[in-house]
């Protein structure tokens, strides 16, 4: 097996990092957004993936330690259009959520057969991310539409 090229890793790693503690901000500013009917379950969904972005964002930094590296203090870009639009949260949540898909992906291309842990942990958070993803595209049809955003998106050009 093929060693790592850890300061490869380690950036990659660290822009994981950097893009789950965005996504706890993110996530718990835009829960103070929501007004209105759904507010709860809609906040409540929006507390448990800043959440879950805290754990993300510690699962790489511990990767990062173990690889014996310095974890990041740097916060990745926060979205945010300034908008109290459920919409426009969704839409930019997705568009976070496919960022860090592509960093997850990143990594495992990095770390593919040269580290079961590290392949195994970059399979998982793409499986996470990949049906956060879904679940946002979901939230951002009307009831009755099937077609993903990508597929209306692409029909619209």
């Amino acid at each position: 097996m093929a060693e790592i090229d850890k300061q490869e890793v380690v950036a990659v790693l660290n822009r994981i990092l950097e893009s789950e503690l965005a996504g706890v901000v993110r996530y718990t500013h835009y829960s103070f957004l929501v007004f209105g009917f759904g507010r709860i379950p809609i906040q409540s969904w929006l507390r448990a993936q800043a959440d879950e972005s805290l754990v993300h964002a510690q699962q790489a930094g511990e990767w990062i330690t173990t690889l014996g590296a310095y974890p990041s203090l740097t916060i990745g870009p926060l979205l945010d259009s300034h908008t109290f639009d459920i919409g426009s949260i969704l839409r930019e949540s997705l568009q976070a959520e496919n960022v860090a898909l592509q960093l997850y992906r990143d990594l495992l291309a990095l770390v593919a057969d040269r580290s079961v842990a590290l392949e195994e942990f970059a399979r998982q958070m793409i499986h996470v991310e990949e049906l956060h993803a879904g679940e946002v595209d979901k939230m951002l049809r009307r009831p009755g539409e099937v077609s993903t955003t990508g597929e209306r998106q692409a029909a619209q050009t």
